[in-house]
């Protein structure tokens, strides 16, 4: 089992930019796509990034295209995700998950395994 655990919320204002880092620990030696999601009070959990596993392939969401960014450091075994620009509407818990059995390239929520908690990212006007 793989275990994601999130850190680098916060308080920011709009204009600003925050960087979100994801550490999955459990089944080392093992590829897997990582992805990030978020979730704003009363909306469903939207797909936000994902990327493969040797980084090759990054696929976002048409709100965030341009201005978040995606990448992994598999050396140590941290995904990141850098948020520039970031507007009111960014205000969401943010959750990182695995993709260990989904399809390649999968944005569902049903094409991930492993979640994190989350970590909240507040952008205030």
């Amino acid at each position: 089992q793989v275990q994601p655990v999130e850190s680098g919320g916060g308080l920011v204002q709009a204009g600003g930019s925050l960087r979100l880092s994801c550490a999955p620990s459990g089944r080392t030696g093992s590829s897997y796509a990582m992805g990030w999601f978020r979730q704003a009070p009363g909306k469903e959990r939207e797909f936000v990034a994902r990327i493969s596993w040797s980084g090759g392939s990054t696929y976002y969401a048409d709100s965030v295209k341009g201005r978040f960014t995606i990448s992994r450091d598999n050396g140590k075994n941290t995904v990141y995700l850098q948020m520039n620009s970031l507007k009111p509407e960014d205000t969401a818990v943010y959750y990182c998950a695995a993709a260990l059995y989904g399809p390649p390239g999968g944005t569902r929520v049903a094409d991930f395994d492993s979640w994190g908690q989350g970590t909240q990212v507040t952008v205030s006007s």
